[in-house]
């Protein structure tokens, strides 16, 4: 692959930088992740003692009301046992639905906090990472195709003079404006050379 597909720099420097950054932007990530799902994990603990409470309710709710259809063939008495049994069975259930509320709820709580948790420091600092590597992409392209076409090559000579320091240019030419004012083409490649060098590449 063309490395102006690739969006790094070829100077040793400003790659080293790069490859430091991503690194840290990989840690970060990795980190917040694990405390955001520590935070899920941690909540959806309380899920599941809902769903122990809907559960264990829920069986005891059909037991009681098993109970009472049990009782209602009992002669004389049978109606009377079996309406507080069936209350019972009712409030059992009604502590299920309880249960399985507290489910719900936390379920959901526990994925919007891990997020909530997790998200923002991601974004601080993926965000300008981001921001900075499509910026130095973009300016690798244009000065990459700039560098492929004589009259781009001399754009950015034109650059290095504007932009670039003075012994920097000297040490290419003695007389850089004069030099690039003459079309020199030596003196242009590298003066077009020192301004890539500066976006952190280094052409072959």
């Amino acid at each position: 692959m063309s490395s102006r597909y690739v969006p790094y720099a070829t100077t040793p420097g400003r790659l080293l930088a790069q490859l430091t950054s991503d690194a840290v932007v990989v840690v970060w990530t990795i980190l917040w992740v694990l405390v955001g799902l520590a935070v899920h994990s941690a909540v959806s603990s309380i899920a599941a003692v809902g769903r122990q409470l809907n559960d264990g309710a829920t069986g005891v709710s059909d037991n009681l009301n098993s109970a009472g259809d049990s009782t209602d063939d009992v002669p004389l008495i049978g109606e009377a046992l079996s309406k507080p049994l069936r209350a019972a069975s009712r409030a059992a259930l009604d502590i299920a639905g309880a249960g399985h509320s507290l489910d719900s709820t936390a379920t959901w709580l526990a994925v919007v906090l891990g997020l909530a948790v997790a998200a923002p420091p991601i974004l601080f600092v993926a965000l300008p990472w981001l921001v900075l590597r499509i910026r130095f992409f973009r300016r690798k392209w244009t000065a990459l195709t700039l560098a492929a076409t004589p009259a781009g090559e001399q754009l950015l000579a034109l650059r290095a003079l504007a932009n670039r320091p003075l012994a920097k240019l000297a040490a290419v030419s003695i007389d850089p404006v004069g030099a690039w004012r003459r079309d020199d083409a030596i003196a242009i490649r590298g003066l077009a050379n020192l301004e890539l060098r500066s976006s952190g590449i280094r052409r072959k």
